[in-house]
């Protein structure tokens, strides 16, 4: 039999290789959607948590889960949906960050640069690009809702934003 601190960890690492639908170079553990891989008398319970309540890809990520955990001959188990405390970008990992980054995706900054935006102050956003923070936001939502679309005024590219949630 398996010890239980084997099965969280092969689980873990089996998790770690599912990729986020939308942004396929970041895996969801590094998104921080996975929150928790625990075991009780042989059972996996992995907890999930959506970036968002309205995020189109949350049954996608929950199937590539299940699918995964069942490819890997690691069941029984099960997957629940956690809304509270509400999925955070503090959750990415700093792999995840120098991913997205890598990727063109402006990973978030601080929670400071978004809440200055509710203020009408424009946001200073990294470019991933040239590391220039002479960038423009070109719309408040880019490819997926919880990115917003900017352009570097130095290089020229357009980015996105992660948001800060």
């Amino acid at each position: 039999m398996v010890s239980a601190e084997n099965l969280i960890s092969e689980a873990w690492k089996v998790l770690n290789t599912v990729e986020d639908p939308e942004i396929p170079v970041i895996s969801v553990v590094e998104l921080g959607i996975v929150r928790d891989v625990s075991e009780h008398n042989g059972e996996l319970t992995v907890n999930i948590t959506p970036t968002y309540s309205g995020c189109p890809a949350t049954q996608v990520i929950e199937d590539m889960v299940v699918e995964a955990l069942h490819n890997a001959k690691l069941a029984p188990f099960q997957v629940n949906t956690v809304l509270s405390p509400p999925w955070s970008t503090t959750f990415i990992s700093a792999e995840g960050r120098r991913k997205l980054k890598e990727y063109g995706i402006a990973p978030p900054e601080s929670e400071s640069v978004d809440k200055k935006a509710l203020m009408g102050e424009e946001r200073q956003v990294t470019c991933p690009n040239c590391g220039s923070k002479n960038t423009l936001m070109v719309s408040q939502f880019g490819s997926t809702p919880c990115k917003s679309h900017f352009k570097c005024k130095d290089c020229l590219e357009p980015f996105d934003y992660f948001k800060c949630l």
